[in-house]
């Protein structure tokens, strides 16, 4: 198990120019319990299951488990997830010692783009990009599990 923290901003500018990897994601989710959100993920050929719970080490943080499941079992799980999936691209953007992973996504969620940035601790200090906007860390409307 590791502990995630992470924080989400909206994209106020450009970006992709800056991109050292892109992906292409369908997700859906099999549980959208606020204490717990099991995830099934489809990223370019590789199918991850994501549980996720919360934890008592702040606002920030959430316990992850990650697994790689093979993408015929992922082709499998979608069809039995709850209704709705999301389709995004994601681009891999550095930034000082750090990465975003920024979110465009599609479908009924066509103009929103969000980055994300993961922290070793809450009070971590990070260089914010120039085409970074508004964060909505911790607001439920840009939660990918209120996005579907």
């Amino acid at each position: 198990m590791a502990i995630e923290t992470e924080r989400k901003f909206l994209v106020k500018g450009r970006f992709k120019h800056l991109a050292v990897k892109k992906i292409k994601i369908k997700q859906a989710y099999l549980s959208i319990n606020p204490g717990r959100i099991i995830r099934l993920r489809i990223a370019d050929n590789m199918g991850i299951l994501t549980i996720k719970s919360n934890t008592s080490k702040g606002l920030l943080s959430r316990n992850e488990w990650e697994f790689e499941i093979p993408l015929k079992d992922a082709g499998e799980l979608i069809k039995i997830c709850l209704p709705g999936i999301i389709d995004k691209t994601r681009y891999h953007i550095p930034a000082g010692r750090h990465i975003f992973e920024v979110d465009v996504f599609h479908g009924k969620n066509e103009g929103l783009v969000v980055a994300e940035i993961e922290l070793s601790s809450e009070s971590e200090e990070f260089e914010r990009p120039e085409w970074l906007g508004e964060e909505v860390t911790g607001n439920p409307a840009y939660y990918n599990s209120n996005l579907v």
